[in-house]
């Protein structure tokens, strides 16, 4: 298993040479060959790797590729994003979402986040935060079309131009131009309002190592309000590679409820959180309408049917 570890490494390594010399991290189709050979390489979830035990040198080269992943997704997504926005003023950009390369996964993403918060809330969220929301909102557009039709979605982003192709994508929509809002804003600057959202999520590329990733969540912590719902994006295994990965030990004033670790092609892990000193409930009832039952059991089904991946997903006693 070490040298199998070992060769692994070396081919994410030998991808990161290529990668890092690129004139450009802009869609091409030299881009999108060695990006897609890394995603491949990093799926796996079998291969029993811990990147904290890694050495130093290849530690460095991590911090580097995540950023450069981060990078060339911001592109991926402003790319995609200026293209639907520019489609003829009689069609809806959003029927035309699958042409992004993405698109399933985060239909999957979406679909897992929805039955884990089912799972640890009694009502229907109100209003949710997306924190790091970029060009191509799909988390907060696969939720609010598939499985939340009277949420109220705020996306924050510190990019301008961002938020301008975000707005234009949902613009012509008639549902979701009136329930998605979008604030330009470092959310290190937001203080006031973030204590009125049921839920908040936290973009995987908000805070690209451990020190800024900690400082969003600390920051968080102080202004949410209790009992409310943190969810945040991880990465596991190889993938790690790929995104930062978030531990219970950054969850400071946090109750930490779940971390599910995917083993198909969705690379994110989802770590579900409540803000201490409260309840899912206000003083004077419920956040919002009861939950209809939902199909959360299947999460765990689907878990147990794989055998092996069935450990993939854990559980936290809630701590009163």
């Amino acid at each position: 298993m070490a040298c199998q570890n070992n060769l692994v490494v070396k081919q994410i390594i030998d991808l990161y040479d290529q990668i890092s010399k690129l004139e450009s991290l802009k869609p091409s189709k030299n881009v999108d060959t060695l990006f897609g050979q890394l995603v491949s390489t990093c799926l796996p979830t079998d291969t029993n790797i811990d990147v904290t035990n890694l050495s130093e040198e290849v530690k460095d080269m991590r911090s580097n590729l995540i950023k450069l992943c981060g990078e060339a997704e911001g592109y991926l997504e402003q790319h995609f994003s200026t293209i639907l926005g520019s489609l003829q003023e009689d069609q809806n950009p959003l029927d035309h979402l699958h042409t992004f390369p993405y698109y399933n996964n985060y239909l999957k993403l979406g679909k897992l986040e929805f039955d884990l918060l089912s799972q640890h809330s009694s009502h229907v969220p109100s209003k949710i935060a997306f924190v790091g929301s970029g060009p191509m909102p799909l988390t907060s557009i696969v939720l609010a079309k598939f499985h939340l039709p009277n949420t109220t979605f705020h996306n924050f982003d510190i990019d301008s131009h961002a938020n301008t192709l975000a707005s234009s994508l949902v613009s012509r929509d008639p549902d979701l131009s009136k329930r998605m809002i979008f604030h330009t804003t470092d959310v290190l600057n937001a203080t006031e309002g973030l204590d009125e959202y049921d839920v908040v999520f936290l973009a995987a590329l908000v805070g690209m190592d451990k020190e800024s990733k900690v400082k969003a969540i600390e920051h968080l912590e102080k202004h949410m309000a209790p009992g409310a719902v943190l969810m945040l994006r991880s990465a596991h295994a190889l993938r790690a590679f790929l995104y930062p990965i978030v531990d219970s030990s950054d969850l400071k004033g946090f109750q930490l409820l779940t971390i599910y670790h995917p083993t198909d092609d969705v690379v994110n892990s989802v770590v579900i959180a409540r803000k201490l000193g409260g309840s899912s409930t206000t003083g004077n009832g419920t956040r919002g309408c009861m939950f209809m039952p939902c199909n959360c059991s299947k999460v765990h089904a689907i878990m147990n049917n794989r055998g092996k991946k069935k450990n993939m997903i854990e559980e936290f006693s809630a701590i009163e």
